[in-house]
């Protein structure tokens, strides 16, 4: 009995296309592809997501990969630029939190305490920042929001199949759309901060006017700190929800019907 094999090399050209568009996501995406999740862990979730998908990915490919090696570089380039272009986007939204504890830190007086940002490749970044960043990827997988993420990279076979060329325009539309959302999320999660900032320095510069005698920065430092503080305890659970809201959404943007 003879056993015909000569399909496998069609499965593993869909397999390599597969991971190379899966692969790509992942390592950007928000929670799955954080720096602080070690490269091999990221590889594996790759690896997995193909293999669970590949029953239904695959169908979307062309019979006959190997037959025209051009075709293949081709498809693999597209594969990739699909998944940066997806990958990318998502990621885009997680840095609203980092920009807006940059603001928090600059009104608060904390702006050079600088710590570890395990989300952005182990760079320094603000203290405020780095700790909205550890809660955003938390409550993240608390609230099954990675579900969406998975969701996004099996839908991105229907909303982009493979073999098309990608929607440089539309893409490039998102792109702007999101950066522009990132920096109107950022700044409405550290509105309040602002906002209180703009009143406790107006009234230091009519204090100092009315007391020129007095030591106004040694004062105004630890009172500033400790305001701060208090209204990030009890602003921190209204912030993330509006900003676990906004991931949601633009992670639904990936997601078919």
């Amino acid at each position: 009995m003879n056993i015909q094999l000569d399909f496998l090399p069609d499965v593993a050209a869909a397999f390599m296309l597969m991971f190379a568009r899966l692969g790509t996501m992942i390592m950007l995406l928000p929670a799955l592809g954080e720096s602080s999740i070690p490269t091999r862990f990221r590889l594996t979730i790759a690896l997995a997501l193909t293999l669970v998908l590949y029953p239904m990915g695959s169908q979307q490919y062309p019979a006959d990969l190997v037959a025209s090696p051009e075709r293949l570089a081709v498809l693999l380039f597209s594969e990739i630029a699909i998944g940066i272009a997806i990958g990318l986007c998502a990621k885009l939204i997680t840095s609203a939190v980092q920009i807006a504890g940059v603001i928090i830190a600059n009104q608060t007086g904390l702006a050079f305490a600088l710590g570890t940002d395990i989300s952005n490749e182990g760079q320094q970044g603000a203290l405020y920042g780095n700790f909205l960043a550890i809660i955003g990827i938390t409550l993240i997988f608390v609230t099954d929001t990675h579900y969406l993420v998975i969701a996004a990279l099996h839908d991105s076979f229907s909303l982009f199949p493979p073999g098309s060329m990608p929607p440089v325009g539309d893409f490039s539309q998102n792109v702007t759309e999101t950066v522009a959302h990132v920096f109107s999320v950022a700044t409405r999660m550290s509105a309040p901060f602002l906002v209180v900032g703009l009143v406790f320095y107006f009234g230091l510069g009519l204090l100092n006017k009315l007391m020129p005698q007095m030591q106004i920065f040694f004062i105004a430092m630890p009172v500033n700190i400790a305001i701060g503080f208090f209204l990030l305890m009890v602003l921190l659970t209204t912030l993330m929800m509006f900003y676990l809201d906004h991931v949601q959404q633009s992670l639904g943007k990936f997601i078919a019907g």
